[in-house]
This record gives structure tokens, sequence and C-alpha cells, in this order.
């Protein structure tokens, strides 16, 4: 059992603090940096990192209960239920191979993160239209 994720708030985002955190062990449990029995780490001290309200992050935990992706356990923590990692995105899958070196290769050929990121997303468009990212 370990605690592996550690969250980080843009408060300019727009987005509620609270859905920032659920957001992001989605995002650790799809790329399979958090598994089933994983334990989340304690609203106290989320606050400690993150100088978030620690309501904000129990909030949070309600919502990834609710969702399926967590339970509570008096006195004992947070912890994960299940996992959204699929085969094909893990650390050694192809894809995220291809990905990772065409990264490398954009920052070889000079362009910034905002470019990579504009870049990803009129692809994404084209390959997904119509569809809202989560």
């Amino acid at each position: 059992m370990k605690t592996v994720v550690v969250f980080r708030i843009d408060r300019r985002s727009g987005v509620a603090t609270y859905l920032q955190i659920v957001r992001q062990v989605e995002q650790a449990l799809r790329m399979g940096a958090l598994e089933e029995g994983d334990r989340l780490p304690t609203a106290a001290q989320v606050a400690a990192t993150t100088k978030v309200n620690p309501n904000t992050t129990l909030k949070a935990y309600r919502e990834l209960e609710r969702m399926g992706l967590a339970e509570v356990r008096q006195g004992a923590g947070t912890f994960i239920t299940r996992s959204l990692a699929q085969p094909q995105s893990g650390p050694g899958s192809p894809l995220r191979s291809a990905l990772a070196e065409w990264l490398d290769l954009a920052r070889a050929e000079g362009l910034t993160r905002q470019d990579v990121m504009a870049l990803f997303h009129a692809a994404f468009e084209s390959a997904y239209p119509g569809e809202a990212p989560d």
C-alpha cells in the first residue's frame, strides 16, 4: 500500500479546486500511477502541501467515492478501489513510447510547451470532432 499522488492546484484555472483534485486522481488512475489499494493522502496532508481547505479535499474524496473510484475507511484513510488504466496506455505501452518520442522530437525542433499543446489540441479536435475532453 503506497501513497503516490501529489496534488497541484491552479487557482487561476477557473476549475473548482475539488474538481482539480478529482481530475488529478482520475489522470493518475489512467496513467497507472495509482492502483487499486493505494491510499490517497489525508485531507490534512493535502492542506499542508497545497493550502487547500481540508473540507475541499474531503468533498473531492466523496466525489471519487460516489464515482466508485475510492472508498473511505474510517480511521484508516481513503483508498483507491479500481483502476482506469488501459493496457495500451501504461508506462511501457507502444502508444506511450511513441508519444514520448514525438514529444522529444517536438522539443528538439524548438516547440514550446504552448506550441505542443496547441498542436495536440488541433490534432485531437481533428481525430475526435465534437467530443469535449474530460
